[in-house]
């Protein structure tokens, strides 16, 4: 934990590229894989998903599934139509406060109450990559990235769920931070 608190705590300060600006017709498996990687709000948000299951949920695979086939949905219809959701950023933004909330304190809730949850919160992020990502190859890259990234936050969140409650805490808040440094223009 010495070693990973300071990197999750660092997310906040790392550079970001707009989601339809900075990565535009990326068609390839590699690029799809590595897409949830850059920027700190992908990241973030993919990792905590599987902090938060592994730490307060009775079925911690459940919100990850749940935000993997929303993040699919999502981004199937931008692809297909080119449909810009309404209030695309300041969802993605909600969604990093909300996901950096159920860290920090540890929510629990019914295994269908979080699934929902989660998948709520990934249809944004989905809309998203679909504006940037073009093809199947992308597409399948893309959510292999996003189950790597839970499957690390959730590797995570195994080993601190007897954590002391304010290394959870701090790994909420940073990911909340996220929030903050988007409401800002920062990220």
């Amino acid at each position: 934990m010495k070693k990973t608190l300071p990197l999750l705590l660092a997310l906040p300060a790392a550079p970001a590229l707009a989601h339809t600006g900075g990565h535009s017709h990326l068609g390839g498996f590699v690029d799809g894989v590595l897409h949830p990687l850059t920027g700190p709000d992908h990241l973030a948000a993919m990792l905590a998903v599987g902090l938060w299951s592994a730490m307060a949920l009775r079925h911690p695979l459940r919100a990850p599934l749940a935000f993997a086939a929303s993040l699919l949905a999502g981004a199937l219809l931008a692809m297909a139509t080119g449909w810009q959701m309404p209030a695309m950023e300041a969802a993605i933004t909600v969604s990093l406060a909300v996901l950096g909330l159920l860290v920090a304190l540890r929510l629990a809730m019914p295994p269908a109450a979080g699934a929902a949850t989660a998948a709520v919160l990934a249809f944004s992020h989905g809309a998203a990559h679909g504006l940037e990502l073009h093809g199947a190859a992308a597409l399948a890259g893309m959510v292999l990235g996003t189950a790597a990234l839970h499957g690390a936050g959730l590797a995570l969140g195994w080993r601190l769920r007897n954590a002391p409650v304010l290394a959870r805490a701090l790994l909420g808040a940073s990911v909340a931070a996220l929030a903050v440094a988007r409401l800002g223009g920062a990220a």
